[in-house]
């Protein structure tokens, strides 16, 4: 169905566009909560003047918002986690509780429906999106560190992180490991060839009877 939006809708349109949705997300989700019309002619008529006012509206929330986004760029969110040697989580950081501690920092609600990200699994340093306005989206940093730790030491990428956590081994340690299995093959053979003389010896008596 083709709907006439009255608001801008993330990743749809801006107030005044006509869209084409499925019926469902327009009848069940869009039209009930007021963010759209069904594009019906005379609907589509009252686009331009829907487009400038929503215009005005934008440019003025953009601007008060901006001193919002300045405010969360600067913000750190730190989240103590249970995790296993390889930094994975047992459990997440889920969208949820980055919404309710960002809305603390700056003194404004956040919908975790606004935060940019997956649920965080991982130990390290993330850099998540907040959607202030569908043009104002800063981002800002989550540390996720392990339970009575210093975050400080988590302040890198969950990747690097990961990676330091299961170090391949050194040159040293390649040439050390080379040597131990070169030494057990050399004692292996010298194994064998006892036992070799001594089933040539049983042989020779066996031969003599």
């Amino acid at each position: 169905m083709d709907v006439l939006l009255l608001e801008d809708v993330y990743n749809l349109g801006r107030a005044g566009d006509v869209k084409e949705v499925a019926n469902g997300f327009g009848r069940n989700y869009l039209i009930p909560q007021g963010l759209a019309l069904p594009a019906t002619p005379a609907a589509v008529e009252m686009a331009e003047t829907i487009a400038q006012k929503a215009n005005k509206e934008r440019d003025t929330l953009n601007a008060q918002m901006e001193s919002v986004a300045e405010q969360v760029r600067e913000i750190q969110l730190l989240f103590p986690a249970r995790a296993g040697e390889t930094g994975k989580l047992y459990g997440s950081v889920t969208t949820a509780m980055i919404a309710e501690q960002l809305s603390q920092k700056i003194g404004m609600d956040i919908d975790k429906r606004q935060i940019h990200s997956q649920p965080l699994r991982l130990l390290g340093l993330h850099e998540i999106a907040v959607r202030l306005t569908v043009d104002v989206i800063p981002e800002f940093e989550v540390v996720v560190y392990r339970e009575g730790e210093n975050p400080e030491n988590y302040m890198i990428d969950p990747e690097e992180l990961a990676a330091d956590a299961s170090p391949l081994p050194d040159e040293e340690e390649l040439e050390a490991i080379a040597a131990e299995e070169a030494g057990e093959d050399i004692e292996m053979s010298a194994e064998d060839e006892a036992e070799a003389a001594e089933e040539a010896d049983e042989a020779e008596d066996e031969a003599a009877e």
